[in-house]
């Protein structure tokens, strides 16, 4: 799979086999898209949202009205789909910011942070931390991932109560509002001459259809590096966007004596008027 490495697709399939019942809570009935490298990483990838007529092990089709003038999308709820996927050279999953079968209020909002690939790493922790203080000050819990890549994603889960249009408009503001507090350091805008020297904060994630590389998610990069929830108290202890790997992934989950997300699926939070205000809506 990684000419690179030398990873195989064994350990690939090996690793989804292992990391299922942590990864799984976090696929449970939301839309995927997936990533497949049928000639390895270093090959052709392609982007898949739909089984094309293809079976997948597994994989369950969410009924066609969820998602009208559309193929079904797809859901990943059973270890055997996991296993089924990886045989079928899928590496990265992909998911909604909304769970089947409310796709239309969604249930979190993901803060991509996607830096000048010339920054140095503290420029990341720092950029991390500074958001999860201006989400505290305003009333929002974050979990932070790593995203297997480059840098981080901030997770903050929603109570379903607003729709695609307010909750992305929120994220927006968010993003807007840290480029301007702290214009050195952010930029709202996409692009790579907007965020030279300077971190995206990448909102656009929070659009109905669009998805972010899933929690314990493989990543189809040389080294194959994990998206990784971790604490915020374990910040200053995570060296690169891309630091766990598979077999670093599975020994750290069988380690763990707390989750590190600990309170996610039990935060009841929504984004108020008050919030909006405080990020420069309204």
């Amino acid at each position: 799979m990684d000419e690179v490495t030398g990873h195989t697709k064994r350990e690939l399939v090996e690793y989804y086999a292992a990391i299922a019942e942590w990864a799984l809570p976090h696929l449970h009935n939301r839309p995927l898209a997936l990533v497949r490298a049928p000639d390895g990483i270093q090959g052709e990838l392609f982007f898949q949202k739909h089984s094309e007529r293809a079976s997948i092990p597994g994989i369950e089709e969410l009924p066609a009205e969820l998602h009208p003038h559309h193929p079904p999308l797809l859901v990943a709820n059973r270890p055997e789909a996991l296993v089924g996927l990886a045989q079928m050279s899928v590496v990265e999953l992909h998911t909604w910011n909304a769970v089947a079968p409310d796709l239309e209020r969604p249930d979190r909002i993901i803060f991509d942070l996607d830096p000048d690939p010339a920054l140095p790493w503290t420029a990341m922790l720092e950029a991390a931390e500074l958001l999860k203080v201006v989400l505290d000050e305003i009333g929002l819990r974050s979990f932070p991932k790593t995203s297997g890549g480059k840098g981080f994603h901030i997770v903050v889960p929603l109570t379903r109560r607003q729709g695609w249009s307010e909750t992305k408009a929120f994220a927006h503001a968010v993003a807007r509002h840290m480029a301007k507090v702290v214009p050195q350091r952010f930029s709202a805008v996409l692009g790579p001459k907007n965020r030279v020297g300077k971190i995206f904060i990448d909102y656009l994630r929070n659009s109905r259809g669009a998805s972010t590389v899933a929690a314990f998610s493989v990543r189809a990069r040389s080294g194959m590096g994990v998206s990784m929830p971790f604490s915020w108290d374990e910040l200053k202890q995570v060296t690169r966007g891309d630091e766990w790997t598979m077999r670093k992934a599975v020994e750290r989950q069988r380690s763990l004596r707390a989750d590190p997300w600990h309170g996610y699926w039990q935060t009841r939070q929504g984004v108020t008027a008050t919030m909006r205000r405080a990020v420069g809506m309204d």
